[in-house]
């Protein structure tokens, strides 16, 4: 109930100090359109306190003038030191970009329940962005093709639960994402030189609950495939039926969402609306622009279609980045929380994921899990707790300003409970070979 009513208490507080405010433009957040770079940009100097993103300026100060376009997931904060690779170019007042990312993959998980396949991740972003008022009006579509570039059930992978196949709980598969994936708007207006409200809201985006979801966080996007504690910390990333509204005061962001916390049904193609009566809150805290921290706590009524039961969920997190002479290095702790309220169970996940850019066109990452399972399908429906250990990296191909290609493989060990050894061996792993395509990273 508190953030609930949070909520409801910044969007009034919010309406009225919008109401308030005269019609001069003292600040300029238009975002000018960087000059093309000739051949791939790497930065030239270590980390500190200041980015440079599409054009904006961005130190470790408190303003907050452009402090809420960060390309991350829904209204969630990443490092403002962190690389873009995007496609951007102006359009009258409109600032237009894109980014995305595509994975061909070879996977072959081992032992009883594995099955090689081919298979594809991918998603891409558009975003349309100007000023409007005193403020920055941004508009985001999501979209991905994985209904039609996923093996049925879904993308192998060990351990993994999650939505429904064919009526069925969804077990060892990663389920693939909807086409729309996010159509939202977002209106962010200063109030002060320190001060900022931000107002999020669409058919299908994500609230504020949770980190940076994977495919988002530079820790992770370069891994394909998702972390098996997913439906215990960002899984509400595709929502259909978001509002968020919250207040930003210097590096620190308090905000509230009403939204539709059932997951996405098997159709991948369609708009699952129902009511907005899920709820969740968010405090958010960026030091300096290496550095984001996030404490979150939602109620998700019924987002499993085959548990009646409701989730409270709690996750915190903490975001790194660093830019390096010739690369960049990644790296995020997370720990997420589910409570389900009928069978009074609890289940925590763990992660530690890190992706290094070294010598500009390599890349080493890991991802290390522990994650509390009790839909495993098995008589019982006991708590079983998963180890996920991966190991891996890529080079770039091909490198320049329009576009990056990538060839990587990765390597995930698993420890269970001996009980779980008659079903998936004794030791099993999985092993990936694939090619990733995004575009160039962007000039700062």
């Amino acid at each position: 109930m508190f953030f609930r009513k949070l909520a409801i208490a910044l969007l009034s507080l919010s309406l009225a100090a919008f109401a308030q405010q005269p019609a001069e433009h003292p600040h300029d957040m238009t975002m000018p359109m960087p000059a093309a770079p000739a051949q791939q940009p790497q930065p030239t100097a270590p980390a500190q306190d200041k980015a440079d993103m599409g054009g904006m300026q961005m130190d470790g100060s408190d303003s907050i003038d452009a402090e809420e376009l960060n390309f991350s997931s829904g209204t969630g904060w990443s490092p403002r030191s962190q690389p873009e690779y995007m496609w951007m170019t102006k359009f009258r007042q409109w600032q237009l970009m894109a980014h995305g990312s595509l994975f061909l993959t070879f996977n072959k998980p081992t032992g009883p329940r594995g099955a090689g396949k081919f298979e594809s991740m991918n998603w891409l972003m558009f975003m349309e962005e100007r000023k409007l008022g005193r403020g920055t009006l941004q508009f985001r579509q999501m979209l991905s093709a994985e209904s039609l570039t996923s093996p049925h059930p879904g993308f192998p992978q060990l351990f993994q639960t999650g939505e429904t196949y064919k009526g069925a709980p969804l077990i060892d598969h990663q389920h693939p994402h909807d086409v729309f994936g996010e159509l939202s708007a977002r209106y962010v207006l200063p109030l002060g030189e320190h001060v900022a409200w931000s107002l999020y809201g669409g058919l299908a985006g994500e609230p504020a609950l949770g980190p940076v979801t994977f495919m988002h966080r530079v820790s992770g996007w370069d891994i394909p495939a998702a972390p098996l504690g997913h439906h215990q910390q960002d899984s509400t990333h595709i929502s259909f039926g978001v509002v968020t509204t919250g207040l930003i005061v210097g590096k620190v962001k308090v905000e509230g969402s009403a939204f539709n916390g059932r997951e996405p049904d098997e159709r991948r193609y369609n708009f699952d609306f129902a009511p907005m009566d899920s709820f969740s809150g968010r405090v958010s805290f960026a030091p300096s622009a290496n550095w984001t921290m996030q404490y979150s706590y939602g109620h998700l009524r019924h987002p499993e279609a085959l548990e009646a039961t409701n989730i409270n969920r709690q996750t915190a997190s903490i975001e790194y980045n660093r830019p390096l002479a010739n690369g960049n290095w990644a790296s995020t702790l997370l720990w997420g929380r589910n409570e389900k309220t009928t069978e009074k169970t609890t289940q925590n996940s763990y992660l530690a994921e890190s992706t290094l850019n070294f010598a500009a066109r390599n890349y080493a990452y890991t991802r290390l899990e522990l994650v509390d399972k009790d839909e495993l399908g098995l008589p019982g429906h006991l708590t079983y707790r998963i180890g996920g250990y991966t190991f891996g990296g890529m080079r770039d191909l091909v490198q320049n300003a329009k576009t990056q290609i990538a060839l990587g493989a990765d390597l995930t060990f698993y420890s269970k409970p001996d009980a779980l050894s008659p079903i998936y061996g004794e030791h099993p792993v999985a092993v990936k070979v694939f090619l990733r395509f995004r575009p160039g990273r962007m000039q700062h």
